[in-house]
């Protein structure tokens, strides 16, 4: 009896063993954040500044060329962050090869964080993007302006990110007004939180901004997606964004 019992244990453990290693992901959140042409004002200090604060993570900046040539991969990083500045110039700064790497990398399962700047990038809306968000924006004309605006969050942002119920004061900086762009090929997007005021500066479309998606959460591939129009890293009181969604793209 003891024989067939020890017998059967030793048959289940490799099974449960590899269960809980599947799951269980230790050591710190290794971050790739994109510190080149395309990436400019506040974001990247930031983000290296909250981040730092908290052993959890090792954040690594990279340039360009690097990803391009391969450097973003899984054996080093698991999230890469895009912060603000311009969109097409980051592309332009990692060029196609970039392009595909990033792509390839949310895919196979790494996280993606993308704020203003970064989440024009990650949109599949536009020739230059990556292409790992089913989104566009609701017009070309994007100087809507820059200053406060009011945001709400839903019970998945809630949830995620871990703001109250009550509408928020943020910064926001020209950021996409996202709507879903209808790929078949990617999954549609959970709004996080809505814009509850505008600005529509410089002849952009009145109107548009209000309930619009603020923040977005979305899979692609095996990855997970996160994106954030307005800039929660450059408001006070919203410092934790940057580290709770970090930590739902890396699936911690």
């Amino acid at each position: 009896m003891k024989t067939l019992t020890l017998s059967i244990a030793l048959l289940l453990l490799p099974a449960v063993q590899g269960t809980v290693l599947a799951q269980d992901k230790v050591g710190p959140v290794r971050v790739a954040l994109f510190d080149d042409n395309g990436s400019f004002g506040k974001g990247v200090p930031s983000v290296s500044e909250q981040l730092g604060k908290d052993g959890a993570f090792v954040v690594t900046k990279l340039k360009g060329p690097q990803i391009g040539d391969g450097t973003l991969k899984h054996e080093s990083f698991d999230v890469v962050i895009f912060t603000g500045g311009s969109g097409h110039k980051q592309a332009d700064a990692i060029g196609p090869a970039g392009l595909a790497q990033v792509k390839a990398f949310v895919e196979q399962g790494g996280g993606y964080v993308g704020i203003c700047a970064g989440a024009y990038l990650a949109c599949d809306g536009f020739s230059w993007g990556v292409k790992i968000l089913d989104a566009k924006t609701v017009s070309p004309k994007w100087r809507r302006g820059e200053g406060q605006v009011k945001i709400q969050a839903t019970d998945k942002g809630r949830e995620i990110l871990g703001f109250p119920s009550d509408q928020l004061d943020i910064r926001y900086a020209n950021g996409p007004i996202y709507k879903a762009a209808g790929s078949p090929g990617i999954p549609d997007f959970e709004p996080l939180a809505f814009f509850r005021t505008e600005l529509a500066e410089h002849d952009s479309p009145k109107g548009a901004m209000v309930n619009a998606p603020a923040m977005v959460a979305g899979t692609f591939g095996k990855g997970r997606v996160i994106c954030s129009s307005p800039h929660p890293e450059q408001t006070a009181g919203m410092e934790g964004f940057i580290v709770r969604a970090v930590k739902w793209t890396a699936g911690r």
